[in-house]
């Protein structure tokens, strides 16, 4: 759907909360969640151009980057707990996050701290050249759980360091994809590149994948997936479903899909 084409504003959904604002969504199961956005998830899919539009007008009408990446973050909390919880591994291990350089890291962030909260031991890696995320509003959040010590932090630069921590990887209650979102173009290098490596061989052994907006690599405006790409067991995204998500080949690497809210104001949704 190009950008400029008007759309109508979002349903309401069903408690008019926002994940961050909205603490009974940590009592919730799987498909408590898929009820409590189901507003979401009726709305219209949008292309990644459109929602990246529609994120910046957000942004422009005073939506902070930084509150978005929390909703985004603690939604993505939530769905983790309810499928381990689903599935029997809650409290088995440790959710393992693995945290891109950009916008899709910074919402491992803010799920590694929301998660740390609900009682889980977290373990957040980096997967980057840089010890610290670029972006503003990630680097905030890495700044937040860089001093919690309920988290485990640790920093894998190159493919090597990648390699030795998937040696344990088994050991994984869940592991979460925030390595990229959307902008991924042809085949991926290192460290990302081995980072799913170790996510294919996680769910290999029975690890469930949570993929964070859109798995690794899979292209949100197409559904088609670069090399390698990130199969998931469930994605969450974000305001709307997405074109990608819906076709065969995106939904194959994005398994079941949950659409949460994270507090775009209906203005920004139009063109």
């Amino acid at each position: 759907m190009p950008a400029s084409t008007p759309m109508p504003a979002p349903a309401p959904d069903a408690t008019g909360s926002v994940p961050a604002d909205d603490p009974s969504i940590f009592t919730l199961d799987l498909r408590g969640l898929r009820q409590r956005w189901a507003g979401r998830s009726a709305l219209s899919p949008i292309s990644a151009e459109t929602m990246t539009g529609t994120d910046l007008r957000a942004q422009a009408l005073g939506s902070t980057q930084e509150r978005l990446m929390e909703h985004a973050g603690t939604a993505v909390a939530a769905a983790v707990r309810a499928l381990a919880v689903d599935v029997g591994r809650w409290g088995t291990g440790p959710i393992v996050i693995l945290c891109g350089p950009g916008n899709n890291g910074g919402d491992g962030f803010v799920a590694a701290r929301r998660l740390a909260l609900a009682g889980a031991r977290v373990i957040v890696a980096n997967v980057s050249a840089d010890a610290r995320p670029r972006g503003d509003a990630a680097a905030r959040n890495w700044d937040r759980i860089a001093r919690d010590a309920g988290i485990d932090k640790v920093h894998l630069p190159v493919a090597r360091d990648v390699a030795i921590f998937g040696q344990g990887i088994g050991k994984a209650a869940v592991v979460v994809d925030a390595l990229l979102g959307t902008g991924v173009r042809g085949a991926l290098r290192d460290p990302i590149r081995s980072a799913v490596e170790i996510i294919t061989r996680a769910r290999a052994i029975g690890v469930p994948v949570v993929a964070v907006d859109t798995p690794t690599a899979v292209d949100l405006s197409s559904g088609e997936p670069s090399e390698p790409a990130v199969r998931a067991d469930l994605t969450v995204t974000f305001h709307r479903p997405k074109t990608g998500l819906l076709t065969r080949r995106g939904a194959a690497y994005a398994g079941k899909v949950l659409v949460a809210p994270i507090g775009i104001p209906p203005k920004a949704d139009r063109g």
